[in-house]
């Protein structure tokens, strides 16, 4: 399997666990349990600010962030609604690059100020790194408010999606 493949399947597990992630998060009762709903809010957000920011540093856009994070919150919905169009985003760039575009280095500036240098494989490895880590703490807030929180595994979404690798070769 290539870079670019193998990136691109981690993209799809990526969204595949944020639509898992945000019906779980839906369940977070805003009356009885406004704090832990808020705090995942927040962190999805970040997730998602920081997945914008990288998009744009792959597109050579602006991304208009002075921060890792909004100083509003939004709504569940806009967040989702905005996570799900980066989400597919990040998953047609993933189709469509070739690994050789992928060692490509790409200057940029960091939301602190400080410049930074990284390959596009870096920073697309940074992206899935950094949202699962942070899926991680939604799911310690889910835990916290008495919610299950979703199983994100790589190997649950390989085997959902192609079920016909549970069968013995």
């Amino acid at each position: 399997m290539s870079t670019a493949a193998l990136l691109h399947s981690l993209y799809r597990h990526k969204a595949w666990a944020n639509e898992e992630l945000f019906a779980q998060v839906r369940t977070i009762d805003p009356a009885t349990q406004a704090e832990a709903r808020h705090a995942a809010i927040r962190l999805l957000n970040h997730i998602y600010v920081v997945d914008r920011i990288f998009a744009a540093h792959l597109s050579g856009a602006a991304h208009g962030h002075d921060a890792t994070n909004t100083k509003e919150t939004p709504t569940l919905d806009e967040l989702e609604a905005g996570v799900k169009a980066c989400d597919r985003w990040y998953v047609d760039y993933t189709a469509a690059v070739d690994d050789a575009k992928l060692g490509e280095r790409i200057a940029f500036t960091f939301t602190d100020g400080q410049a930074g240098t990284m390959t596009r494989a870096e920073m697309l490895a940074h992206i899935v790194t950094h949202g699962s880590y942070h899926r991680g703490g939604v799911g310690r807030i889910l835990a916290g408010a008495s919610v299950q929180p979703p199983r994100d595994l790589y190997t649950i979404h390989l085997h959902r999606t192609e079920p016909a690798r549970r069968e013995r070769a």
